[in-house]
């Protein structure tokens, strides 16, 4: 299956995005006619063949027109532009609903329209919240101009003259510092970023270079299109594309790579409804604990909130028998069990990495035995039920009131979940 990776190392921009896409092979002169079909004035594109970083790629602008009294011209980059109305002059009166109706009324095709407004409705939902206002009502200071109305319908045109390929994207990778923005100085990652990469449920990963490096609209684009964000797997590249930004990195490069290829496995062209998150595990070796210690640390720990915690038999130097300790636990809560980890065991250090979880969509019923009323467990998978277990606790409460063997309340639920 035809599949596009998105690079993000250096995160992403609309611009960036744009010009990741030409690079690959989308046809600048297509792209600039189907924008043509907004009836939207006061811009001319650009875009050329410059270098980063000793890295050659296409870097695409949006140039407002200036109209009279202002003499303003804007170069998008990783930054937040003012609004500005069709006509090129300023305005802050643009919503999302203005917006829509410019989309809609246009004679784009109705993929563009509905992936187009998709995208600004993300943009809208997170400004509405961050201000607590209808998102229809949201007046887009930094995503409502021209240049940024640009980038999104124009990603999305893109995305369609490349037959709309599945499309994967890296782990988000931000920076840190501050942006000006209409809501005034803001720390990195902004406000709008956070909202609309949360709502999807995405990770987010700081790094330390000093300056923000995925704008709400590449924030919007990841979210409405990337299927994952992981390291490139099973990917065979075919063409490879550059979309240069407008920032001297210090650390990296300022663009984002896109990888065109094909899926390696059949298999994978149709994506799993599993749920996905992110833990951290923590590691300790023990080779000195006391066996009484170590079974109260496993209920304190649990008690305390972690999502597992065990204990595997090991060999440690000089031939003596130990046991290594595992806890897994959300990200957030890394530090409190690994504190508790070297202030109740023997450990002098933990080793710790965060781990992708893939689990079956699960809901919990009650079915009816001669027994009793039991708790089950579900679990499916594209809707199919994979999963099915009688939870314990409820199984044994019911064999301790029959006075009946606990294997025969299980028996008796898993033969009700089969009529």
């Amino acid at each position: 299956m035809k599949t596009l990776y998105l690079d993000i190392f250096s995160g992403i921009s609309g611009d960036m995005f744009l010009g990741a896409m030409i690079d690959i092979g989308v046809d600048a002169a297509m792209l600039e006619g189907e924008l043509a079909k907004l009836n939207l004035g006061g811009y001319q594109l650009h875009v050329g063949r410059k270098t980063k970083s000793n890295i050659e790629g296409v870097k695409f602008d949006v140039h407002l027109l200036p109209t009279k009294g202002d003499e303003h011209s804007h170069e998008h980059g990783h930054s937040h532009s003012h609004s500005h109305d069709a006509n090129g002059g300023h305005s802050h009166e643009r919503t999302f609903s203005d917006i829509r109706s410019l989309i809609n009324g246009s004679a784009l095709s109705d993929w563009v329209k509905e992936k187009s407004v998709a995208v600004f409705r993300r943009v809208a939902e997170a400004e509405g919240k961050v201000h607590g206002m209808p998102p229809d009502e949201v007046h887009f200071h930094e995503v409502g101009a021209v240049d940024s109305i640009v980038d999104i319908v124009g990603g999305c045109i893109a995305l369609e003259l490349l037959d709309q390929p599945r499309v994967l994207a890296a782990p988000v990778t931000e920076g840190t510092g501050w942006v000006d923005c209409a809501h005034g100085r803001f720390p990195v990652p902004t406000a709008a970023t956070l909202e609309i990469l949360g709502a999807r449920g995405v990770t987010v990963n700081q790094c330390d270079e000093p300056h923000e490096l995925v704008t709400p609209t590449g924030a919007a684009l990841l979210a409405e299109f990337a299927e994952s964000f992981e390291l490139m797997r099973g990917v065979t590249p075919e063409r490879i594309g550059y979309g240069l930004g407008t920032r001297d990195m210090l650390t990296r490069p300022n663009v984002l790579r896109a990888v065109l290829g094909q899926a390696a496995t059949a298999t994978e062209a149709k994506p799993l409804d599993w749920e996905r998150d992110t833990v951290t595990v923590i590691e300790t070796n023990l080779d000195d604990i006391n066996a009484e210690h170590l079974g109260h640390f496993v209920e304190t720990v649990l008690e305390a909130g972690a999502l597992d915690v065990f204990h595997t038999p090991i060999q440690m130097k000089k031939n003596r028998p130990g046991v290594m300790l595992t806890v897994l636990c959300a990200e957030a809560e890394a530090d409190r069990f690994s504190e508790m980890i070297l202030r109740e065991t023997t450990a002098l250090g933990v080793r710790r990495h965060a781990a992708d979880r893939r689990k079956l969509r699960r809901e919990v019923v009650t079915v009816e035995t001669p027994l009793g009323q039991v708790r089950v467990k579900l679990g499916r998978l594209n809707g199919e039920l994979v999963q099915a277990a009688p939870e314990y606790e409820s199984c044994r409460d019911i064999a301790a009131k029959a006075g009946v063997p606990l294997k025969g309340v299980y028996a008796s639920a898993q033969k009700a979940l089969e009529n």
